[in-house]
């Protein structure tokens, strides 16, 4: 069975389009009968991309440092919520427990998980495929970057070509079973 490991935003101030976009996700995912996990939260499109993946029977598992189950309202109905001491110990439990890592849009948190599971792609640390689903154009200055990083040499095209971009839900999670 595929876990894939979301990172996506967590404040209750996003646009409710990024969140049916988290629910599609998690409807998407239980549709394959695939798990989640994610980072435990129970707000946002954090809540919501897990309360979709279990309303459609998916497994659900939760990480999430202790300093934040009151913060980000801890998801007490995750089949498995794991409480840790620290944002590494998060970042190391979602990363092995995932088969696959997709980023929805987020902000520095879900930028920095990614950029973390990318790196060691990139390293050869893994295999599993990373997918950014860039809905909206939320990841085009970024992506725009790590472009002119590349011309600039900093970024290997290696590096670019083995994070996988799309803007569409199938396509993204197409991705992440490959």
């Amino acid at each position: 069975m595929t876990t894939v490991t979301v990172y996506c935003g967590s404040l209750r101030t996003v646009p409710e389009s990024y969140l049916e976009l988290a629910r599609r996700v998690g409807e998407e995912i239980a549709a394959r009968g695939w798990s989640l996990a994610w980072g435990g939260g129970r707000t946002s499109m954090m809540g919501a991309v897990a309360k979709a993946a279990r309303e459609g029977g998916a497994r659900t598992t939760g990480v999430i440092p202790r300093g934040l189950v009151d913060r980000e309202v801890a998801d007490a109905e995750a089949d498995e919520l794991l409480v840790v001491d620290t944002m590494r110990d998060r970042k190391a439990l979602m990363e092995a427990h995932g088969d696959a890592f997709l980023a929805l849009p987020g902000g520095i948190g879900t930028l920095e998980e990614m950029f973390e599971v990318w790196t060691s792609k990139v390293l050869a640390m893994h295999a599993k495929p990373v997918v950014v689903l860039d809905v909206d154009g939320h990841y085009r200055g970024l992506l725009s970057w790590l472009g002119e990083l590349c011309e600039r040499g900093f970024v290997s095209r290696f590096a670019l070509d083995s994070l996988v971009v799309t803007d569409d839900v199938t396509a993204a999670l197409d991705a992440c079973a490959a």
